[in-house]
């Protein structure tokens, strides 16, 4: 199981972590139906883990990945854009096989987490 934060957002979810007073230990990654195109990314700041998740931590960021979601998010790319037009936190996701405009959503070839050609 693979999520991997950017520079940038490694920065920015530190900056939230270590700068805010409701004990909030990090972040939750997963993936829940809806969106434009079935799948919808979550990314929450939490006070503790679930014991189902999965735990690891990079650039001293604790990731907790809902269980449920493991085989959507393996191989993910969390990136934080700050431009004029965007703001906020971007997925790049190897298992995705079609996303919606604003990249919030996505989908699989088979609605199971694992990306394969539609034949």
């Amino acid at each position: 199981m693979t999520v991997t934060l950017t520079e940038k957002a490694a920065l920015k979810l530190r900056t939230v972590l270590y700068g805010n007073s409701n004990n909030i230990t990090g972040i939750r990654v997963g993936v829940k139906d809806g969106g434009c195109n079935g799948y919808e990314y979550a990314l929450n700041l939490v006070k503790e883990a679930n014991n189902e998740d999965v735990r690891f931590e990079q650039d001293n960021v604790p990731i907790y990945v809902d269980p449920k979601s493991v085989s959507l998010l393996d191989g993910v790319v969390i990136d934080f854009v700050d431009s004029l037009t965007q703001s906020g936190f971007t997925f790049t996701n190897p298992n995705a096989t079609d996303t919606c405009g604003c990249g919030k959503s996505f989908s699989t070839a088979n609605c199971s987490g694992q990306a394969t050609s539609c034949s």
